[in-house]
């Protein structure tokens, strides 16, 4: 039976060609100039539901364990359950895709969704070969509390399928659900190289997480959004916008002084040197702001 991501496909393809004429109409023909990158996302996307597929099985196995060794029933039923349901999956959504930018192999399996310098419709593709895997331990806790192995894996879904439509510079700010959804204009900061907006507006589907975390970004009128990462990959290669950052982190590791600075390099964030030669997020931010007094 095809799962609602599958079926949500000729409606990400529908939208797709939408986004493309309509830019084109309004003089916006930058935002699909760029046809290798989108073919690039594609095809990226078509490699991580293939991982999915792989990945079922063992995901489902997990789950029905977790479900068998559930700490409680969970109390809700009927509407109420389906919206808990939700809202318990977005939650557990922020954490993964915030540990995903704030640990290094974890960002290694995450970094190239990304890596486009371009951001369209065709950049919600662009997901990563590793995250089937790497999001288990972040999910399946759900089963522990009396949600069934189906109904995590819809929610999951639906989560996804929301996000589709964030990834587009068509649509500006909606109002007051700025103050309770993930919008495109809050997904454009999170995809943001600019100091203000790197490592923030985690939410898939909700914003409130960010506001209750601290990691909330509006975006600016005078700061346009610089898409990509802090080095950009200048290349269409599936294989090394795959694998850049585990390559370049087994070289961390392999040139690490010791084995606590090689596990640093490992579970630590993402830019940490002993030797100060690259910085992380928190270590850039001070530096600038030591450079501003």
């Amino acid at each position: 039976m095809l799962n609602l991501i599958h079926k949500a496909v000729p409606g990400f393809i529908a939208s797709m060609a939408a986004e493309y004429v309509t830019a084109k109409r309004a003089g916006r023909e930058d935002l699909w100039a760029d046809k290798r990158d989108a073919a690039t996302s594609i095809a990226m996307g078509l490699v991580n539901v293939a991982g999915e597929a792989v990945m079922k099985r063992a995901t489902r196995r997990i789950n029905e364990w977790c479900y068998e060794h559930r700490v409680c029933d969970f109390p809700l039923e009927g509407a109420a359950r389906k919206a808990a349901i939700i809202v318990i999956d977005d939650f557990a959504y922020y954490w993964f895709h915030r540990m995903s930018h704030e640990v290094r192999v974890l960002w290694s399996a995450h970094v190239n969704h990304h890596s486009s310098e371009r951001y369209n419709l065709s950049t919600a593709l662009r997901q990563s070969w590793f995250t089937p895997i790497t999001k288990v331990p972040f999910f399946a806790p759900m089963c522990l509390i009396g949600l069934t192995p189906d109904e995590v894996e819809h929610a999951h879904h639906v989560n996804l399928v929301y996000q589709f439509w964030v990834h587009t510079q068509l649509v500006d700010r909606i109002g007051p659900l700025e103050e309770i959804l993930s919008t495109p204009s809050h997904h454009r900061v999170h995809h943001g190289t600019n100091l203000d907006y790197l490592d923030t507006n985690y939410g898939g589907i909700f914003i409130v997480w960010d506001r209750l975390f601290g990691t909330f970004q509006r975006e600016k009128r005078d700061d346009p959004v610089e898409y990509g990462i802090l080095h950009n990959l200048e290349s269409y290669n599936l294989a090394k916008a795959e694998f850049h950052e585990f390559a370049a982190m087994v070289r961390d590791v392999a040139a690490a002084g010791s084995v606590g600075d090689a596990l640093r390099h490992v579970w630590g964030p993402p830019g940490w040197s002993a030797d100060g030669s690259s910085m992380t997020v928190t270590e850039m931010r001070a530096a600038a702001t030591a450079a501003a007094e």
